[in-house]
């Protein structure tokens, strides 16, 4: 998926940790999080204004973290979050934690595009401009924009 790649710092706090010093693994979907509203940011809106003003969420339906090194108290991990897939209904991301060039873990999420009592719902024209709606071809393996172009499916 074309677009932008966005970065947060996050630094691990002492109460993130466990006995050992290792951030807690649920810490990781903390830390997508925060990239993710960064990303809502950096394409041009405040995701607290698409809640409030907008009255649309973004639920989570899927989210997974595969871990390969542990982050510890005080490091400062660089979470890199950017748009994997666009639906009408639903948005995939795609997450990095690094600490410096070390990558600790990756992730990603799937939201469903929700009004306030939890109904499914199409992603309003207002916001959809920052999100380029696509679909997935499982038979080809690629992504295909709503304008027609294929990419393919790159996974972090």
């Amino acid at each position: 998926m074309d677009g932008p790649q966005v970065e947060a710092a996050v630094r691990v706090r002492y109460a993130e940790t466990d006995q050992m010093g290792v951030a807690y693994h649920s810490n990781y979907f903390v830390w997508m999080e925060v990239a993710r509203v960064a990303y809502c940011r950096a394409v041009g809106f405040e995701y607290r204004d698409m809640e409030r003003l907008g009255g649309v969420y973004l639920a989570v339906t899927e989210a997974r973290c595969r871990y390969l090194a542990p982050a510890r108290f005080d490091d400062e991990v660089q979470v890199t979050c950017r748009l994997l897939e666009a639906r009408s209904r639903t948005l995939r991301f795609a997450y990095e934690m690094r600490r410096g060039p070390d990558l600790l873990a990756s992730g990603e999420t799937l939201h469903a595009v929700t009004d306030a009592q939890g109904r499914s719902v199409r992603l309003p024209k207002e916001y959809s401009q920052y999100f380029p709606t696509t679909r997935q071809d499982p038979a080809a393996g690629a992504v295909v924009r709503g304008d027609g172009a294929e990419r393919g499916v790159s996974r972090l």
